[in-house]
């Protein structure tokens, strides 16, 4: 153990996190419920994380209204609703509580959790050191109340007795054609304060279907470049249509299997968080070359561990995301290299707290499925739900599947959400045992319905149980009926 300099304030914890997001909030409260476990969250942010600020919170509060006023055109008997760009961004300002993390610095400091402000670093086993207040990237500077460590500027040493998390999320990647472009990155779409008249976006995956959706509601004229064949890889092949369609209803240009060769911006420059980067950007493709105002890079993140001091350690970022790592170190979240969704990273922060707080007073480990599946919801115009298998995946791993898939207007349910509904339903069962693998939901509202093949997922319930849990009528849910009755006459005729 290596020993702090002279000066240095020290303080040791039971855990210590790195990263103030609702992963580490989470592992935290488990960890000390019913315990006597001390917790200390370091964070150079915002208390809150990039979920709360940057990503799922904001995004949602600007695509609800776009999908309520495009909903409102399918109705008959409705107005069409019509978006105020001024009001839906204030909407927005007021669900990121105006990027002020007092109200979040507080709830961890009221739930026993001492906040620390500062980049925190690991410089031995157990041992990490936190300089200064930190700062935040691009215009908004965190303003919570600051402890008294952070508030001098200076360095303080924290020990841990247990277990220190790196629960630091994930960062955006730029590929090499886009870097010297300044292009906008998913921070800077969902804090946008200037609206691009043009806006391309570099991607085919959630961030970029969710940002033209409401980019597009703002206003802007929207053109994805898609490297790959379809939309939303991964996912059932449907799926990937049924979005597309949709956007380009909504006058979005969607090229799939396109891709930049060339990216010309002479005058970018970095004007702030959410404001357009300098002067036009010209995209060369093997089509022709496309003309924006601006350019949102959206093709995927990497788990945020560099300058967090592995090396202190002797481990690399490789090493995190393998599982190569010592007992007391725990990655969670987007750093642990999983699914990155704030869902999953709470949920696998409450299984290791409550297990740390199970170790400290001596009561039973909750025991912990196999397998958890891992549920998703984008929320595009229409709707993405889906938990567990694609019938690919399912083969690929080695399960004899059926399945059986619906359009949304199989149910009066479905149908009644828009007179002119689209969409499509599917769930894959493995033949052997009859068990849901997975499904998929594609339609208005469609992440309403995923919770319910989670559990069945979950609980190994088998189709023939399934189909005693009456779905009630005219409800959406009625899809699970039209699904589970052409899949039973298919496991029978087997």
């Amino acid at each position: 153990m290596t020993m702090p300099a002279e000066g240095i304030e020290t303080a040791e914890f039971d855990v210590i996190v790195l990263g103030g997001g609702p992963v580490g909030e989470n592992l935290a409260q488990y960890a000390m419920e019913d315990s006597d476990v001390t917790a200390a969250i370091v964070e150079g942010e915002r208390f809150g994380g990039e979920c709360s600020y940057w990503a799922c919170i904001p995004s949602k509060a600007l695509l609800r209204p776009a999908a309520v006023a495009d909903t409102s055109a399918h109705l008959q008997g409705m107005d069409p609703g019509r978006l105020e760009r001024d009001d839906l961004l204030a909407r927005r300002d007021a669900w990121v509580s105006h990027y002020d993390d007092s109200g979040q610095y507080d709830w961890v400091e009221g739930a026993g959790i001492t906040p620390v402000r500062g980049h925190g670093r690991l410089v031995g086993e157990r041992e990490v050191e936190v300089e200064g207040e930190g700062g935040a990237l691009g215009s908004h500077a965190p303003r919570g109340r600051r402890d008294e460590g952070a508030s001098k500027g200076g360095t303080r040493r924290l020990r841990a007795r247990r277990a220190v998390v790196i629960a630091t999320g994930s960062e955006p990647v730029v590929p090499p054609p886009y870097r010297d472009a300044h292009p906008w990155g998913s921070r800077d779409a969902t804090a946008v304060t200037e609206v691009p008249d043009r806006l391309a976006v570099i991607g085919g995956g959630v961030v970029a279907c969710e940002a033209a959706t409401w980019m597009a509601a703002l206003g802007a004229h929207v053109t994805m470049l898609v490297r790959g064949s379809g939309l939303l890889a991964g996912q059932e092949p449907f799926v990937g249509e049924v979005v597309a369609d949709s956007l380009r209803a909504k006058g979005v240009d969607v090229r799939l299997s396109t891709e930049a060769t060339e990216v010309t911006r002479p005058a970018g420059e970095d004007t702030g968080v959410g404001r357009v980067h300098g002067g036009p950007v010209t995209l060369t493709t093997a089509g022709g070359t496309v003309e924006a105002d601006e350019l949102l890079v959206a093709t995927g993140r990497r788990p945020r561990l560099g300058d967090i001091g592995l090396e202190a350690v002797g481990l690399s970022p490789e090493d995190v995301t393998a599982g190569r790592r010592p007992e007391w170190l725990h990655p969670l979240g987007d750093a642990g290299g999983e699914a990155p969704l704030t869902h999953w990273g709470k949920y696998r922060a409450r299984v290791l707290g409550g297990g740390i707080a199970a170790e400290e007073t001596g009561r039973p480990v909750e025991p912990v499925p196999t397998d958890v599946p891992v549920p998703q919801v984008v929320f595009t115009d229409p709707q993405l739900g889906t938990v567990g298998l694609t019938e690919q995946a399912a083969r690929d791993a080695g399960h004899d599947v059926a399945t059986n898939e619906v359009p949304f207007s199989g149910a009066a349910g479905g149908a009644l959400l828009r007179d002119d509904v689209t969409g499509r339903a599917s769930i894959v069962v493995d033949r052997a045992d009859g068990v849901l693998l997975g499904a998929t939901f594609v339609g208005p509202e469609a992440g309403e319905l995923v919770h319910g093949a989670t559990i069945a997922i979950v609980g190994t319930v088998p189709v023939h149980l399934l189909r005693h849990a009456v779905p009630s009528f005219p409800s959406a849910s009625e899809l699970w009926l039209r699904l589970l009755e052409g899949l039973s006459k298919e496991l029978r005729r087997a």
